[in-house]
């Protein structure tokens, strides 16, 4: 060790105010003056002492002698020549780089002592090791114990007395009470469990599939898409919709009076589906994917048609008046009844209230592609899409098919000549029925004084999308009728709008439709005789 003596004739050749030690001492010196711990360091090895001591450091470890310098607690005397000269006070070592006593905020443990080695040169500072909870389960999260353990004793319920299990009549209540899922979901999540088709659920079945498959920390609607989907695919198909919609058939009391009449069932199942992807399946490619389930309000409607008795009160998707008035208006327009309308039939729809020209672009399959095999033809799911496009244009999946309709070079924005070219028609018709013709240069101001686009000279689906109005542009080019109700501010429309104002453009027409329709039925029957015979049996469909 060195003298005290020597150590203070030392300390007194250094120029403390030179070196600023009591700045060095804090960290943040250290970072705004990154050279001092250098130009410090450098000067320590300048040092006779220093060099002495390496020296010495050298010799030994090449005669193989264990190292004999302070601090090190394996050697049993130290040597007072090899000590470090310090600028510290005398025995000890000098930290690697000077810094607060308070050490980094990120640190909340230091190991102050010398390491393992014995070298006073390297003080070695560790951080507790912060344990991090698991945040990421690839069969997704197990439920907390309590909740596990309530559950369990509720499945100990519904199962007791049932050792060989329980079959698809008696596994509904599980269905609703135990997995809070609609109930026309019980025949899928029962075959879903009984993989090898024996005709029982077991309780430990069950409790495998539901709660140790951790089914029961998942959200309603990967429950639900978990279910439905094929077990190699990670996206729904129409397909995988049948079955709940077949169980939704046999069971809803407000489709009870279809049971005789299965072919209605099966239009009936269709057009709930075409619906579904219509304004779920934005992509259009018939793969339902979670994330668009997740964003869009079926696993709502569900639940809602599992509640309510009057399923025509359950106005998202599956209200049997909606699905009538669509078929109506299909049989209507296809008058040789095979199942496939042409382009002269579309023509006809509504009274003649579409353009010829805009006809033309639907039959292009540009907004969306047929799913008829028989050209220049279009099936039921086709004008499903198109009937619900026309009747409210103000949803986004309509707004984008009749904005593909008027781009006609599919550059993604609307120019004057586009617009120009579909209102030319428009103009015409409104000379044949007398009507006032209303010059282009003023309906095109008018349409940018609604929309506020961007950019004046053109209109982009986004400029569309942002406003309230754009449904009225798209009736202003091609779909006269509707145009003429916009310009009289028809009262009858603008009181039903207040009366329910949480309906949609769709629901005012269906149910306006359907009370004609149901009208024109009702008159028919008279007609023929049949109000003397009146069957009760016979009055749900309308």
């Amino acid at each position: 060790m060195m003298d005290v003596d020597d150590f203070k004739g030392d300390l007194v050749s250094v120029d403390a105010d030179l070196l600023q030690l009591n700045e060095l001492l804090s960290p943040l010196a250290v970072k705004s003056n990154p050279y001092i711990a250098q130009e410090l360091f450098q000067h320590w090895l300048s040092l006779p002492e220093t060099n002495r001591l390496v020296k010495a450091l050298v010799n030994d470890a090449k005669a193989g002698v264990p190292l004999n310098v302070p601090g090190n607690v394996t050697s049993p005397k130290a040597s007072t020549t090899n000590s470090i000269p310090s600028m510290f006070p005398a025995g000890s070592a000098p930290p690697l780089s000077p810094r607060s006593s308070s050490g980094s905020p990120r640190i909340t443990k230091h190991r102050a002592g010398p390491s393992s080695l014995g070298s006073p040169l390297r003080l070695i500072s560790e951080p507790v090791k912060e344990l991090i909870p698991q945040f990421y389960f690839q069969n997704g999260r197990p439920p907390p114990k309590e909740l596990r353990e309530r559950l369990l004793f509720r499945i100990n319920q519904f199962f007791y007395g049932h050792m060989d299990g329980l079959q698809i009549k008696e596994f509904k209540v599980v269905t609703k009470e135990i997995c809070k899922l609609p109930s026309f979901f019980s025949s899928v999540l029962f075959r879903k469990i009984d993989a090898n088709c024996t005709g029982f659920v077991t309780r430990d079945a069950f409790v495998d599939f539901w709660v140790n498959g951790n089914m029961l920390t998942m959200d309603t609607a990967t429950q639900i898409f978990t279910i439905m989907k094929q077990p190699d695919r990670k996206y729904l198909t129409q397909d995988d919709f049948k079955p709940i919609l077949r169980e939704l058939l046999m069971t809803h009391p407000g489709l009870e009076f279809l049971q005789n009449t299965p072919e209605f069932q099966e239009r009936y199942a269709e057009t709930v589906i075409y619906r579904i992807f219509y304004y779920i399946n934005r992509v259009g490619n018939g793969h339902l994917t979670l994330r668009e389930l997740k964003r869009g309000n079926l696993v709502t409607a569900m639940l809602h048609a599992d509640e309510e008795e009057d399923i025509n009160k359950v106005l998202r998707y599956f209200s049997y008046e909606h699905f009538y008035v669509i078929y109506c208006k299909f049989w209507e327009l296809d008058t040789d009844h095979d199942f496939l309308i042409d382009k002269e039939n579309l023509i006809r729809y509504a009274n003649h209230a579409l353009t010829y020209r805009v006809v033309d672009r639907i039959f292009s399959q540009v907004p969306r592609k047929f799913t008829s095999i028989v050209d220049g033809k279009m099936g039921y799911e086709d004008f499903v899409y198109f009937i619900l496009a026309e009747e409210d244009k103000s949803s986004e999946p309509s707004l984008e098919y009749w904005f593909k309709c008027v781009d006609l070079d599919g550059n993604g924005i609307i120019t004057r000549n586009e617009m120009q070219f579909f209102y030319e028609e428009q103009l015409h018709r409104m000379e044949c029925v007398a009507q006032e013709p209303v010059l282009f240069e003023d309906i095109l101001c008018q349409i940018v004084d609604m929309i506020r686009p961007e950019n004046d000279s053109y209109f982009t689906l986004r400029d569309m999308k942002g406003n309230r109005l754009s449904a009225s542009v798209f009736n202003i080019l091609f779909s006269l009728n509707k145009f003429m109700a916009f310009e009289t501010r028809d009262p009858f429309m603008i009181r039903q709008e207040r009366e329910n104002p949480t309906w949609t453009e769709w629901d005012r027409f269906a149910h306006r439709e359907y009370i004609r329709l149901s009208m024109e039925e009702d008159v028919e029957d008279a007609s023929n005789g049949s109000a003397e015979v009146w069957d009760e049996t016979l009055e749900a469909p309308f």
